[in-house]
């Protein structure tokens, strides 16, 4: 997609300058990863089982560890590739516990990692068709980001995103032990998920709220976690659990930040809760639907 810039009305093309080498996109990244990704990070260069791992993160949302590989060439699989390092990860998991641990001189445990959301990262400065749609699978834990460099120190990054046509990888599994014993373990989750077994009555509610949030401005993406439904624009703006009798939303700013003279809000912010924000409502109806709106738009 060609880039410009906007003088007056005047536009001028902005020429892509390619990476120099592929140790600049990791530098880049990895000084830049919360930014990025929303991840911490937690080790440069990790080796293990004379296997080297270029960044390997922790995702502080679904507490889980995540990989990124920078691909040095477009023939490889990915799909191979990134089985091959999730298969790593799930046979030494003490291993990563202790490496975040000394690297981040925390105490994580066994029990506080979720590893049922670990993931794979690939990111290039593109990748092949046959790259994507190999990836294009709506339950598998892999994720590809293009990143290009441009004149004027003008940075690209584009995740590819699934279709929403995208199918299962199970009955491609059932002939390799090794991708089948990754693919139970670890679990890529989806809407029909939260919406398997909830009434039509709860499912129409979710879906009025998922369509005003997403008219709220362009770009805004839907990310299926674990717990809830996360609502982002470069970062989380709301997330959403579908309970029941209702839902409940949690809007994405910290303490003091939210104008909400009804105050139909909880304060979450010394309380455990799901979602990411200090700020919680329950929602049985859509009576304040434009309402919450104003609410939640005030987190993009």
């Amino acid at each position: 997609m060609p880039i410009y810039s906007n003088l007056k009305g005047n536009l001028s093309y902005i020429k892509e300058k390619p990476f120099n080498l592929e140790k600049e996109i990791q530098t880049l990244f990895e000084a830049n990863l919360k930014i990025i990704t929303e991840l911490n990070l937690v080790k440069s260069e990790f080796t293990i089982k004379n296997k080297r791992i270029d960044t390997l993160a922790f995702d502080p949302q679904s507490k889980a560890f995540i990989i990124i590989e920078y691909k040095r060439s477009k023939n490889n699989s990915v799909v191979d590739q990134g089985f091959s390092y999730l298969n790593l990860m799930l046979e030494n998991k003490a291993d990563f516990i202790v490496e975040y641990n000394e690297s981040c001189k925390g105490n994580l445990q066994r029990k506080d990692v979720d590893w049922s959301q670990t993931r794979v990262i690939f990111v290039s400065t593109s990748f092949t068709e046959n790259q994507k749609l190999a990836t294009n699978f709506k339950d598998i834990a892999i994720e590809l980001y293009e990143v290009k460099q441009y004149e004027g120190g003008i940075i690209s990054i584009n995740p590819i995103k699934k279709s929403s046509s995208a199918t299962s990888i199970q009955p491609l599994t059932e002939k390799d032990e090794a991708i089948k014993n990754v693919t139970r373990e670890i679990k890529v989750y989806s809407e029909d998920d939260h919406l398997t077994n909830k009434s039509e009555e709860i499912t129409e509610l979710y879906e009025a709220f998922k369509d005003a949030i997403l008219n709220l401005a362009d770009n805004i993406e839907i990310q299926a976690r674990k717990d809830y439904i996360a609502f982002k624009k470069n970062s989380n703006i709301a997330d959403i659990t579908i309970q029941r009798k209702g839902l409940k939303m949690w809007i994405n700013l910290k303490k003091g930040n939210l104008d909400d003279p009804k105050k139909i809000t909880r304060d979450v912010s010394e309380t455990g809760h799901w979602g990411n924000g200090d700020y919680e409502l329950l929602i049985t109806d859509t009576n304040n639907l434009e309402y919450i709106m104003s609410l939640v738009k005030q987190a993009i």
